[in-house]
């Protein structure tokens, strides 16, 4: 069993920047891929990025490429997500995952789930 904790939302300006973090727990064996969803009101829950074991692969949907960056600290459990040049679309409540490389095709195939962080971004 993994835990994740998410950390970092909030209150941002359009073009402000905000990391997220997720501190996950349980299995240390912890070689998951570990990755952000966000999901908006009566929207579905899309996947934003996701980071392989140990760190050697990236994946991002389009909508973030370039402004968003994904990375771990596998000493930590830790994984990040640091989001800049923030647009008012990116507002959302943001879904740390663990699984496999599988996610990015959809939500459905994440192993578990953070409990979410809101994001807001003011126009």
């Amino acid at each position: 069993q993994v835990q994740l904790v998410e950390s970092g939302g909030g209150l941002v300006q359009a073009g402000g920047s905000l990391r997220l973090s997720c501190a996950g727990s349980g299995r240390t064996d912890n070689t998951y891929t570990m990755g952000w969803f966000r999901q908006a009101p009566g929207m579905e829950r899309d996947f934003v990025a996701a980071i392989t074991w140990p760190g050697r692969n990236t994946y991002y949907a389009d909508s973030v490429k370039g402004r968003f960056t994904i990375s771990r600290d596998n000493a930590k459990n830790t994984v990040y997500l640091q989001m800049n040049s923030l647009k008012p679309e990116d507002a959302a409540v943001y879904y740390c995952a663990a699984g496999t490389p599988a996610m990015r095709v959809g939500f459905q195939l994440v192993d578990y789930w953070g409990q979410g962080t809101q994001v807001t971004v003011s126009s």
